[in-house]
């Protein structure tokens, strides 16, 4: 595709396969892009320009603020950088941040004013992805999802137009930007309302032997817990790198009390098979994990399973989730608790559907040569098939998979509706295509 045009309008910005560059600035936090062009964009005014430029050529675009994204592999199309855009704000507890932060970096700032905003677990992970498609973290019990504490957001449409969307001037627009993805725009500004957050309790449990009567335990634990405890069980192979070997339990607890966070966990640290590890007083960012970069010599193995936002963990899920795991060497479960603050938003009231789900459950299989044939991966593909109708949706942040099939699965049919209707009055050509696409 000829770029010359572009670079017209943005002679400093655009980097295109041959320039001085060109693999620094197709490389991603996750693999290597094949864009056309890449335009790192320094102000409002250059996103707009690029948007202009793809809209007028016909080129699909696709927004990269953490790099996280497996939409970034998709070859051809226009990648708008956002990672020069990360100013943080903070003014009272209203936080505005670029579109093209990390959470670890808007953790650091927000915790130097005692604030938090309710994050995922990584710190290089982008705060745009994150936030419209939902953001399940640690405050997720007392806070809801990121989406949920989002109060206004600023982005450049496909006709390359400065929006300011809130819930008096552009409901609809903003109604979508809480979990629709971003399909309706370049969110160049995240208007959050932060929380009181001097630190937090974090612990670690260690669990050996069979994990079925503890995660019943902590699923019983959590049903009547305090809001703010939020818990994670992971059960890892030593091949995966974003975390050790072997079965934990990680809680956790908004504010310093030791003394009821402890009090808390007391039903789970009674139970045979877990240990403490660890628990404390943390800074807040302290907790997020670091993410090890993309290295092409070692490129991350595909993965064969899937993720569910569960209503009623009972013990036939249970069963089949860690039956999953021990199926399989090669294989993590997770589980993270919801409730709380995330049931309380109604189902239709943002574009993040399932507010009845009280968990979120992975499993999946490493696709490691050698590890995993084709009967294995086959079997892999029935047990997870069999899993996911348990709950009541999926979480399009969790995969990385770019397959068009996982929409119907992340929106019931009335979300999907009102999301295409808003998709066909903000974008009806489609520009903003490389995310889990809402076809006008």
């Amino acid at each position: 595709m000829n770029v010359e045009g572009l670079r017209s309008a943005l002679p400093s910005a655009v980097v295109a396969p041959g320039d001085d560059g060109w693999d620094a600035a197709r490389l991603f936090h996750s693999g290597i892009g094949e864009p056309d062009a890449v335009v790192r964009a320094r102000s409002v005014a250059d996103v707009q320009a690029a948007v202009r430029w793809a809209s007028a050529v016909g080129a699909p675009v696709m927004v990269r603020g953490g790099g996280h994204s497996a939409w970034g592999s998709v070859p051809g199309g226009l990648t708008i950088d956002l990672s020069a855009l990360a100013d943080v704000a903070v003014d009272g507890s209203l936080v505005s941040v670029g579109g093209g932060a990390t959470w670890g970096a808007v953790a650091h700032e927000l915790a130097a004013h005692g604030l938090g905003v309710s994050s995922g677990d990584t710190a290089s992970v982008g705060v745009g992805g994150l936030t419209l498609g939902g953001g399940i973290g640690w405050m997720v019990r007392a806070w809801g999802l990121a989406s949920d504490q989002l109060e206004s957001a600023q982005l450049v449409t496909a006709a390359g137009e400065v929006v300011e969307a809130t819930d008096a001037s552009h409901p609809d627009l903003l109604w979508a930007l809480r979990g629709g993805g971003g399909n309706v725009g370049v969110v160049t500004r995240f208007d959050f309302r932060a929380h009181a957050l001097p630190s937090v309790v974090f612990a670690t449990l260690g669990v050996s032997g069979d994990a079925r009567p503890v995660l019943r335990a902590m699923r019983d634990a959590l049903s009547d817990a305090p809001r703010d405890l939020t818990v994670t069980f992971m059960d890892v192979p030593p091949m995966d790198p974003s975390a050790p070997e072997g079965a934990t339990i990680t809680a956790c607890w908004i504010g310093p009390d030791e003394i009821a966070a402890r009090a808390a966990l007391l039903p789970l640290l009674a139970l045979e098979g877990v240990t403490e590890i660890d628990l404390g007083v943390r800074a807040y960012p302290d907790i997020l994990l670091d993410a090890p970069d993309f290295d092409p010599a070692q490129p991350m193995p595909g993965f064969v399973g899937g993720n569910a936002l569960i209503a009623d963990l009972g013990d036939d899920a249970i069963d089949r989730l860690v039956a999953f795991r021990e199926a399989h060497p090669a294989s993590v479960l997770f589980l993270r608790s919801l409730g709380g603050a995330y049931g309380d938003a109604a189902q239709d009231s943002t574009a993040f559907a399932a507010r009845d789900a009280t968990w979120f459950a992975m499993a999946g299989a490493f696709d490691i040569p050698g590890m995993l044939d084709d009967d294995e991966r086959a079997a892999a593909v029935a047990e997870w098939d069999a899993i996911e109708p348990l709950g009541v949706g999926v979480y399009g942040n969790f995969t990385t998979s770019i397959d068009p099939d996982w929409v119907p699965r992340m929106y019931p049919p009335a979300t999907l509706s009102r999301l295409t209707g808003i998709k066909r009055a903000w974008d009806p050509e489609n520009l903003f295509s490389r995310n889990h696409n809402i076809c006008p």
